[in-house]
């Protein structure tokens, strides 16, 4: 797999871009490291050519790495489609060779993913699917037809790498891991990708590509205004510029106000979903006059699968087929349940207020009952206090920690804001310690994508 982070074996020297030695480095440190870090089975190899988003150093200290980076991502990120446009050029323009479905929100795009990808399996077709952020490895960030490989990944990268290495402007981290997607999926003989936008969608670097076979849209809420605006229409009209001379889907969780910039686009309403059913292992939903069943959990997923249900429609898919899809789509860190030593947890990597919609629902709803324990840790550009104030009232006992991450806020801070609505809370030093003096029948992990890992191993290894 790629980087481990039970055992992470390489030393980055800042501007190297070369494979380094190897030695054991501590899972707290691991989490740390960004994109490109890719763990074969003999070495390691690092590439951190753009100084934006690589300077990492570790110190070795008796045969192990200390907790400390002295360098990290810097200089912020570059919006914008011309240097990725320029690299995909330069690979043989792999995505011209593919039949796109380009997702953009500011929730549920990776169910939508999900659910497009296993209706597209269904249906007998290849798929490539690229989505951001990874939950626990690198690799699944990339899938070919439902499968990470880091070989593939490994293969690709040095590939794309390559064709960076030549040209003027260069591009960053983020611009060359989507290159590699497009060129993976052209290579191994993917008919359909299926995209998801990381920000916004006009200038994310996802948009470089120069053909859509259909964009989906699946919400538009208050979310990133540093870069994408202050206002809905702002932030729907930077989404909205996914759509290029394609079909277009819009999910009913779009609000109304912004609806009409889509329609101007040509993008539809979605169907349904109607006569909504909350069972015990997953949620029956109608949608386009089809009884459906979704096992993944929440109360956004019947109108995130309607989405995907829409857009399929539209490439010409429907049937049983589309029925049997939905039903076998499951993602990562979204409401993940796990069960361990007599205790539930809830891996969710909820980070806005309209992400946690669907987790108080289910907190204050089937779980009203049972003593519930919130461990939470957030990135520093999040809205704390309004998502904190959406979980008064889902938990007796509060967790704070700090993420594994150069972006995320002071444990010090997230802990006095959890104070604030729940009158007590404590800090714990890492997500392993969190959930060690975690109590009560339910324990939820949430707040950001960061944190989700390190719980699940945490978990893994008490079943």
């Amino acid at each position: 797999m790629l980087y481990s982070y039970k055992s992470f074996c390489a030393v980055a020297l800042s501007g190297a871009g070369r494979t380094a030695g190897a030695r054991k480095v501590k899972p707290a440190v691991a989490a740390r490291v960004p994109h490109y870090v890719l763990c074969g089975r003999r070495r390691a190899r690092i590439f951190i050519k753009d100084a934006q988003f690589f300077a990492v150093f570790f110190i070795f200290m008796n045969d192990c790495v200390t907790k400390q980076i002295v360098g990290m991502r810097s200089g912020g990120m570059k919006f914008g489609t011309e240097r990725t446009r320029a690299l995909l050029d330069a690979l043989g323009s792999p995505d011209d060779k593919l039949k796109i479905i380009h997702v953009a929100g500011s929730n549920g795009k990776g169910s939508a993913c999900a659910y497009l990808t296993h209706i597209l399996l269904a249906c007998g077709k290849t798929v490539g699917t690229y989505t951001t952020p990874e939950v626990f490895s690198f690799e699944e960030q990339y899938l070919v037809n439902g499968k990470a490989s880091a070989e593939l990944c490994e293969k690709y990268l040095s590939a794309v790498q390559r064709a960076a290495d030549n040209m003027d402007d260069k591009p960053t981290a983020y611009e060359r891991q989507t290159a590699a997607a497009y060129l993976m999926f052209a290579e191994e003989g993917c008919e359909y990708a299926v995209i998801e936008c990381c920000m916004g969608g006009l200038l994310d670097t996802t948009n470089a590509a120069n053909k859509k076979g259909v964009a989906v849209i699946t919400s538009v809420s208050l979310e990133h205004t540093a870069w994408l605006g202050g206002t809905l229409e702002e932030i729907a009209r930077h989404k909205a510029g996914i759509i290029k001379d394609c079909p277009a889907v819009i999910s009913r969780c779009v609000p109304e106000e912004v609806r009409g910039i889509f329609y101007s686009l040509g993008a539809v309403l979605s169907d349904g979903p109607t006569d909504i059913e909350e069972g015990e292992n997953g949620t029956f939903f109608t949608c386009g006059g089809v009884r459906c069943f979704t096992r993944m959990k929440g109360c956004r997923q019947p109108f995130n699968a309607a989405a995907a249900i829409t857009a399929a429609k539209l490439l010409g898919f429907g049937g049983e087929e589309v029925k049997r899809g939905v039903a076998s789509a499951e993602l990562a860190g979204r409401l993940q349940e796990v069960r361990a030593r007599g205790r539930l947890y809830i891996l969710d990597g909820a980070h806005n207020p309209e992400s946690f919609i669907p987790l108080t629902a289910l907190l204050k709803g089937k779980y009203g009952a049972l003593r519930r324990t919130v461990i939470y840790g957030c990135l520093n550009d999040k809205d704390i206090k309004t998502v904190l104030g959406e979980l008064e009232g889902c938990a007796e006992s509060v967790v704070a920690v700090q993420p594994e991450s150069y972006r995320a806020m002071d444990g010090q801070k997230i802990l006095s804001e959890c104070r604030a609505v729940f009158g007590k809370a404590r800090l714990a030093p890492s997500v392993g310690d969190a959930l060690g003096v975690a109590d009560g029948d339910v324990v939820v992990v949430c707040g950001t994508f960061t944190i989700l890992k390190e719980a699940y191993e945490w978990i893994e290894k008490r079943q």
